[in-house]
């Protein structure tokens, strides 16, 4: 694997993170430079995006370089047959850096093996999905001004969901405290427990989200039932609609309270709760830029 590529969030240390979440805060400040002029990021998006491919492609766009890809595999030659192998090799002729979303666990890292072009996995499957960690990890430090000693409930698809199997990895370094709300089809794994048991970070499971739980925590992160990552049909209907937050319940929620979504949603967060300045997630889609634009330059060795 390039070492300047980045599959997992374990490629990061502590110091690492701290310094890409610096160097968001910056670009922020002054997202439109020219340090990517005369480069090239070719993204290849084969499985739908909207925030993760656009957020990209405008980071790019915004610091001078340009964008070469797809946004649906139809239109690529892998529906001829061409294998992974080859139009990783073939992208790589023409471009600085791959940012690449495909529905197979590990097809990022396997990516990363066959080229020295640095590869960004902008999410493989139901593993892993680093650069939405990284922006909810600057969401995080932005609304609570720490990553220390957060109490964060994950709530929702916790056995198919990426996102917060990156999340909880990068929180380790920080010493969390962990809620799983989830039904038991859609617990979290068991192997990101394993992670928590070594390094002694306190969890609770539960299947049950009510406002006990809501008034605890600094952070509530939902997410959406993915109908994508279900075999069975009849299994997706049983758990899609089996937690909704709604504006009320967030009554005597604490002050700090954010609410976190990776999106799209579907009905996990009612529509009342837009209007609530505890509601974070369109912010936090827009932080997105700016760790995405801090782990291209990163990635390059341009910071």
């Amino acid at each position: 694997m390039s070492s300047k590529s980045i599959v997992s969030i374990t490629d990061y240390s502590t110091d690492q993170i701290l310094s890409i979440l610096d160097s968001a805060a910056t670009f922020e400040a002054n997202p439109n430079q020219t340090i990517l002029n005369g480069k090239v990021a070719a993204t290849l998006f084969f499985e739908p995006s909207t925030r993760t491919r656009l957020s990209f492609e405008t980071a790019v766009n915004r610091l001078g370089g340009r964008v070469i890809g797809f946004s649906d595999a139809s239109t690529s030659s892998s529906v001829k047959g061409e294998t992974l192998n080859d139009t990783i090799k073939m992208v790589s002729n023409y471009a600085d850096i791959i940012i690449m979303r495909h529905h197979l666990e590990g097809a990022a890292r396997y990516a990363s093996e066959v080229t020295s072009v640095p590869i960004i996995n902008a999410g493989d499957g139901s593993n892993q999905h680093p650069s939405q960690t990284m922006l909810d990890l600057y969401s995080i430090r932005k609304t609570q001004g720490r990553l220390d000693n957060i109490k964060i409930a994950m709530v929702g698809d916790l056995k198919y969901g990426r996102t917060v199997h990156s999340l909880l990895i990068a929180l380790t370094h920080f010493s969390p405290q962990f809620y799983f709300i989830a039904p038991d089809e859609l617990r979290m794994p068991e192997e990101y427990k394993i992670i928590c048991d070594k390094k002694g970070i306190p969890y609770e499971e539960r299947t049950e989200f009510n406002t006990d739980i809501i008034n605890e925590v600094d952070i509530l992160y939902m997410t959406r039932v993915q109908k994508e990552r279900f075999t069975d049909q009849m299994e997706y209907e049983k758990v899609k609609n089996v937690y909704t937050l709604r504006n009320k319940m967030l009554e005597h929620s604490k002050d700090n309270l954010r609410i976190l979504h990776p999106l799209p949603r579907v009905n996990e967060i009612d529509m009342d709760v837009d209007a609530n300045p505890k509601a974070y997630y369109f912010e936090q889609a827009r932080n997105g830029l700016y760790a995405r634009q801090a782990m291209i330059c990163d990635t390059l060795g341009l910071i």
